[in-house]
């Protein structure tokens, strides 16, 4: 496990992780105190990323349970392979049969069946899912419960029970307990709001868009080639567009895309053009485009030499005019 705060920031930058220190904390206490972190905040900034890089950080299995609306507790705990077991049952009806054979009553005969009752009722007709693997794993893996907002109040609710002493009930098999406690990663997109008995179990963090120098931080560490110039210009229009009343808002992983793009195009610097073609990199609606080219107009204008826009005659261009607009 982590061995302190300072080795949680260490070992994820490691991992290509840029974490603050508040986010370390609340891993480091996660990880000793045994509880599980829900993390809320804007979807792209690093919220499932987090788990993964914590599983690599700390060598231990992810095992990801994706929630949606509809998911209950078969799909999340275990399926019973009515087939196998049905399969087996023909297979074996033979032995069965020789089992009956020197049976006087009936209550002989199924007493000698339910003698055999771990047979047909057994793990080897479970197919386990997320929940289930992550309790009965050998070693202590990572659990990453993926938009838990998705979900219904009635899974979450079902998840609440696991989640305080981490065990489950299976009804051909009793109850088990977890061999090894997971470390428990809720992620949430604000689609809902969590429920206080959820909170209450968990350690809470928030995690937002990031300052812009963190952001330039991320692009140069994760886009590695970049020109520090175009990434400065990058991280600048993308902070300004998340500015704007937006449909969609960008997230780091669109800026990263972004970052990319422009890096495949060989282009030196955000220039009209260049922004115009590639805007839908990161905006994923005509009318978030158009808002966002509206407002870069100026950011582009006062990002170019005095000599090229007293050539391309930027200054005396009306507004109305559409022959001057530059993103068009």
């Amino acid at each position: 496990m982590f061995r302190s705060i300072e080795d949680v920031i260490e070992r994820l930058a490691e991992r290509q992780y840029i974490c603050s220190r508040r986010i370390a904390t609340v891993v480091y206490l996660a990880t000793e105190l045994e509880k599980p972190i829900l993390i809320e905040g804007p979807a792209g900034v690093g919220k499932t990323e987090l788990a993964k890089v914590i599983s690599a950080a700390l060598d231990l299995d992810l095992i990801r349970l994706q929630c949606y609306e509809g998911l209950d507790e078969a799909k999340a705990l275990y399926e019973w392979e009515y087939a196998k077991q049905l399969l087996y049952t023909q297979i074996l009806k033979d032995k069965i049969g020789e089992i009956l054979q020197e049976s006087a009553t009936l209550d002989d005969a199924v007493d000698r069946i339910a003698r055999q009752d771990n047979v047909f009722f057994s793990d080897r007709f479970i197919l386990p899912r997320p929940l289930l693997q992550s309790i009965t794993a050998e070693r202590r893996p990572v659990l990453l419960i993926d938009e838990i907002d998705k979900s219904d109040s009635e899974f979450e609710a079902f998840l609440l029970e696991v989640l305080s002493d981490f065990t489950v009930s299976v009804p051909e098999l009793g109850t088990l307990r977890a061999r090894q406690v997971p470390i428990v990663v809720l992620t949430s997109n604000n689609a809902r709001e969590m429920s206080d008995a959820l909170k209450r179990r968990c350690l809470h963090l928030y995690i937002d868009f990031p300052s812009p120098e963190q952001e330039l931080e991320i692009v140069r560490l994760k886009v590695p080639g970049i020109r520090d110039e175009l990434a400065s210009q990058v991280v600048t229009a993308v902070q300004k567009i998340r500015e704007i009343d937006l449909k969609k808002i960008p997230s780091i992983s669109e800026t990263l895309d972004w970052a990319r793009t422009l890096t495949v195009l060989n282009a030196d610097d955000l220039d009209p053009q260049v922004v115009e073609d590639t805007l839908n990199v990161i905006l994923k609606y005509e009318g978030d485009i158009r808002k966002a080219q509206d407002e870069l107009k100026d950011f582009l204008q006062a990002g170019k030499p005095a000599a090229e826009q007293a050539e391309q005659g930027d200054e005396p261009a009306a507004a109305d005019d559409p022959k001057k607009d530059m993103l068009h």
